[in-house]
C-alpha cells in the first residue's frame, strides 16, 4: 500500500510543486485548498501525512490541525509564510509535529516527513493481530487459533478500521464517512447495528480484545494486555 499524504494549502503553486516533488518519491498525494476540503478528505481518506498551510480560507491550519490532532493520529507539518516564533509557538501548541517557513527546500521537507513517518511507523501491514485474533486485511479474513470468521464486508472493514487503530475513539459520524463513504444516506444507528453484532460474534474472544463504547462519542478497540 503506498503512503498517502494530504496536502491542504489555498496556493495552487504550492500544491503543483508539492504534487511533483511527493509523486516522484511514489506517494499518493490528495490535495485541498482550504482547511474544509483537508477536514473532508480526512474523513473519507487513509491519510498517513498531512502538510498543512496556516493562512486559508474557511478554516485555517492551526483549526485543522487542531482537529487532526483530535481524531487522528498521524503527523502533521505546517508549511507556512508565518515565520515568528508567536506563529511557531502556537502551531505547536496546535498540535503540529514540525514547522516550516516559506520558501523552503524541497529536499528538506521529504528528509523530515519521512523521520515523521518513520517515528509514528505508519509503514501499514495487511495483517493485524488482536492478541489471539488475526485480522486478514487483503483476504477479508478473521482467524483464530481453532477458526475462521467470514464477515460481511461492512461489518469487517469497520472491525479492520477500529483494530488498526487500538485505543483510537471513533465517533459515529467518522466511522459512518470512512466505511459507509459520504454520500451514505442512512444514519449513526447504522454503526450501532453493526457494532452489536462484532460484539455478538467475538464475545468468546474479551481475552484479546474489546469494542468499548464511549457515551455520547462513539467508539474504540482495545486490545487487552496493551
Amino acid at each position: 500500500m503506498r503512503t498517502h499524504i494530504l496536502v491542504v494549502d489555498d496556493d495552487p503553486h504550492i500544491r503543483e510543486l508539492l504534487r511533483f516533488l511527493l509523486s516522484k518519491e511514489g506517494y499518493s498525494v490528495f490535495e485541498a485548498e482550504n482547511g474544509n476540503e483537508g477536514s473532508v478528505i480526512m474523513g473519507k481518506e487513509l491519510i498517513h501525512l498531512a502538510v498543512v498551510d496556516v493562512m486559508m480560507p474557511l478554516k485555517n491550519g492551526w483549526e485543522l490541525c487542531e482537529e487532526i490532532r483530535r481524531y487522528y493520529d498521524i503527523p502533521v507539518i505546517m508549511l507556512t509564510a508565518k515565520g515568528a516564533i508567536e506563529d511557531k509557538e502556537r502551531g505547536f501548541t496546535s498540535g503540529t509535529d514540525d514547522y516550516m517557513v516559506k520558501p523552503f527546500e524541497p529536499k528538506e521537507l521529504l528528509f523530515r516527513m519521512k523521520a515523521l513517518l518513520r517515528r509514528y511507523q505508519m509503514v501499514s501491514s495487511d495483517l493485524i493481530q488482536l492478541n489471539g485474533i488475526s485480522i486478514d486485511r487483503q483476504g477479508y479474513e478473521v482467524k483464530s487459533e481453532d477458526k475462521v470468521f467470514i464477515l460481511p464486508l461492512k461489518e469487517f472493514e469497520l472491525l479492520a478500521q477500529l483494530a488498526n487503530h487500538p485505543g483510537r475513539i471513533f465517533t459515529r459520524e467518522q466511522l459512518l464517512n470512512l466505511i459507509w463513504g459520504q454520500d451514505f444516506e442512512g444514519d449513526s444507528r447504522t454503526i450501532d447495528v453493526h457494532i452489536k453484532r462484532l460484539r455478538e460474534r467475538f464475545a468468546e474472544y474479551a481475552d484479546d480484545f474489546i469494542i468499548s463504547t464511549i457515551r455520547g462519542i462513539g467508539y474504540k478497540l482495545e486490545v487487552k494486555g496493551k
